[in-house]
């Protein structure tokens, strides 16, 4: 496995990956659902942000099996994991981690990273706090909203925790 900047031929396929895995995480809680759990511009939104970097896991046959995308912010130090993605039907076999690890040699001037995820998604829960070593510090509902987003476009089922991982510096 290796992670490569993302393919400029792959960024549909890259895209569908993503709404694919978070579609699957959230009917394996809730069952069918036929509104998109992450729309096209949401993805978009993250990929045209003049910090973020997007990043494809490909396996020995040059396949993507995962991405990421983070924003970097260089002056702060303080740096956001926007979308970390295992395709389906390769969960459970170290990609999200490979990936993460990745991500951390790459930017190893980094203080803080933070993310989030729904309050739902127990395994993405679980891979944050238990595997990726990220403690949650928040959680935004219709009394704490996030600030950085939209109330209307608020998520699924009313509840994000946001996760940090500070880092040490040597």
């Amino acid at each position: 496995m290796k992670l490569i900047p993302l393919r400029e031929e792959n960024t549909d396929l890259f895209k569908k990956s993503i709404q694919e895995a978070f579609q699957y995480g959230y009917e394996s809680v809730y069952g069918k659902c036929d509104d998109i759990v992450i729309p096209d511009e949401d993805i978009e939104k993250n990929l045209k942000n003049d910090n973020s970097f997007a990043f494809e896991m490909i396996d020995d046959h040059e396949e993507m099996i995962g991405g990421t995308i983070v924003t970097i912010n260089e002056n702060t130090k303080h740096n956001h994991l926007d979308i970390l993605f295992v395709k389906v039907g390769v969960q459970n076999r170290g990609v999200g981690q490979k990936i993460w690890k990745e991500i951390e040699k790459m930017y190893p001037e980094t203080l803080i990273w933070e993310t989030c995820t729904p309050y739902f998604d127990k395994r993405n829960i679980h891979f944050y706090v238990n595997r990726l070593g990220f403690h949650i510090v928040e959680f935004f509902n219709e009394k704490n909203p996030d600030p950085n987003e939209h109330q209307e476009n608020f998520s699924l089922n009313e509840g994000m925790f946001r996760f940090e991982k500070k880092m040490i510096m040597e």
